[in-house]
């Protein structure tokens, strides 16, 4: 038995295995880092086409998880898992894909909402081969791959997802902006209309499954999540992004429009916007700096301008652009290639309720009153990384440990 060797164990349980190497989790990242993390995984991407790729993989997470039902919240942590694993990884390296669909099947884990790798599979190649999949409707059926090609591609994801789970150390614990914006909302008072608009910036304009999703949208002009979209969650806690979301719906309610007639309980969005617009007291109270708040509401008008810019360009996560299938010879069913094309489909635009030239001008006042961003200190010991040639799912003679949480909240890590 292993532990034979070990007969102390029980009273000095962190020296139980000898480690080469000590991985520390971190729940966030200084935008500093970010930056520094997502330039060197790059490559040879200018900064416009990683954005291109961000979206388009977001677009694919979307549409697959509504595909096979998951919730919201599976959704929402698997394009954070797909950021997150960017900033270890090279970009050319790995197919975004195989990382999409990795990242839903560790999300599934996180949520308790598990699914197969090939069920994940099937809903995917439903996504990318738009008329394959209305042949295998048609036809009462799924989607005929040739096995080898499913097998082959379920071995990659599971790769990547072991990769994956190194890049979080194997933590599963996640916290999501959903309930905090409700509750934000109601502590400041704002109006049913401005806390839902809240809710959509931060999450989904409803949460429903994906066939409630497509009966709405028959009458109501679909609105998606954006922060996720963004990689403001990798550098801010979720009660953070959900009073960024809140400043940026009073802003986006209240700009350039009169003011609205006070109700009894309920504050206006001016006075929320120019509550969350100067240093008070709500920072002590939910413990959060105003230069954090306006990073988070820039990241997402930003996405906001892109959209209204070029609705075409990106395309609606229910329907993104997929590969033809004929491209099989090319590049194979999932794609894993080492380049960046995404195929001949054509998607519905994004809708977004406000005009290019409304959202630049808000930009401009923002950046007028904007407070100088905050110095944050990392909580790394050293800069993060991950070299996938050094992890010990392909070295098995290194042992690395990985801990919970960062080198200062961990007790003698030794």
């Amino acid at each position: 038995m292993a532990w034979a060797h070990y007969p102390n164990y029980k009273d000095s349980p962190p020296e139980l295995i000898p480690a080469d190497n000590l991985k520390f989790h971190l729940p966030y990242f200084t935008p500093k880092e970010v930056e520094r993390l997502s330039d060197k995984q790059r490559g040879k991407l200018s900064i416009t086409q990683e954005e291109k790729a961000r979206q388009q993989a977001c677009g694919f997470i979307e549409a697959v998880g509504l595909g096979i039902g998951f919730p919201r919240k599976t959704i929402a942590t698997a394009q954070n898992l797909y950021h997150r694993f960017y900033l270890f990884f090279p970009r050319k390296d790995f197919a975004f894909h195989d990382v999409s669909l990795a990242a839903l099947f560790v999300s599934s884990k996180m949520h308790d909402t598990l699914k197969k790798p090939r069920d994940i599979l099937m809903a995917a190649y439903a996504v990318r081969f738009p008329e394959l999949a209305v042949k295998a409707k048609s036809m009462g059926g799924e989607i005929e791959m040739d096995p080898a090609t499913v097998e082959n591609d379920r071995q990659r994801i599971l790769a990547v997802e072991r990769l994956m789970l190194e890049s979080i150390c194997f933590n599963f614990t996640v916290r999501l902006p959903f309930p905090y914006v409700i509750k934000i909302s109601r502590a400041f008072g704002a109006s049913k209309k401005l806390s839902k608009l809240a809710y959509r910036l931060a999450v989904d304009r409803s949460g429903a499954p994906a066939a409630c999703d497509a009966r709405r949208r028959q009458t109501d002009p679909p609105t998606y999540p954006f922060s996720f979209r963004t990689l403001v969650n990798l550098s801010y806690p979720p009660h953070v992004v959900a009073l960024g979301c809140l400043y940026l719906a009073a802003l986006l309610h209240s700009f350039e429009r009169g003011t609205s007639p006070e109700r009894p309980g309920h504050h206006t969005s001016h006075q929320i916007a120019a509550t969350l617009s100067k240093v008070g007291d709500w920072g002590r109270q939910f413990q959060a700096h105003i230069a954090d708040i306006q990073e988070i509401a820039h990241a997402i008008v930003d996405l906001l301008i892109s959209y209204s810019q070029n609705p075409a360009a990106n395309t609606s996560p229910h329907t993104p652009s997929s590969p033809h299938p004929h491209q099989l010879s090319r590049s194979g069913p999932s794609g894993h290639g080492h380049g960046h094309g995404h195929g001949h489909g054509h998607g519905t635009p994004m809708y977004v309720p406000w005009k290019a030239d409304q959202l630049i001008r808000l930009k401009i006042v923002m950046r007028e009153t904007e407070h100088p961003p905050r110095q944050r200190d990392s909580v790394a010991a050293e800069e993060p990384s991950f070299d996938a040639n050094q992890s010990p799912f392909y070295r098995s003679e290194r042992t690395v440990r990985y801990m919970f949480a960062p080198p200062a909240f961990v007790d003698d890590p030794s």
